[in-house]
């Protein structure tokens, strides 16, 4: 079983920055692609960023220049460090992880996730 634990989530005011974290954890043998998505109240989950098992990070149009995926192979752990944050990129934050298991199956894990509020 794999567990992945969010932390860093908060209020915070428009322009300011934030880091996420987010701890994979349990019967992991690899971790593929990782990943950040955000649902905002009343809207559909959406796609924040992802970053590959090589760190290559790729981003959504609406956060692109403003915030950086990180990832630590070593610890199976990923960051979203967010600046020049506005109203809208308020919701909840959950991390997702493609792992291959130590029984050598493959699945994709999400976490519980953190909220992030971005209000004055």
């Amino acid at each position: 079983q794999v567990q992945l634990v969010e932390s860093g989530g908060a209020l915070v005011q428009p322009g300011g920055s934030l880091r996420l974290s987010c701890a994979a954890s349990g019967s992991i043998f690899s971790i593929y692609t990782m990943g950040w998505y955000r649902q905002a109240p009343g809207k559909q989950r959406e796609l924040v960023g992802t970053v590959t098992s090589g760190g290559f990070a790729n981003y959504s149009d609406s956060v692109r220049g403003r915030f950086t995926i990180s990832r630590d192979s070593v610890k199976n752990t990923v960051a979203l460090q967010m600046n020049s944050l506005k109203p809208e990129d308020t919701g909840v934050y959950c991390c997702n992880a493609d792992v291959r298991t130590v029984s050598r199956t493959r699945e994709l894990c999400w976490g519980q996730g953190t909220q992030v509020t971005v209000s004055s």
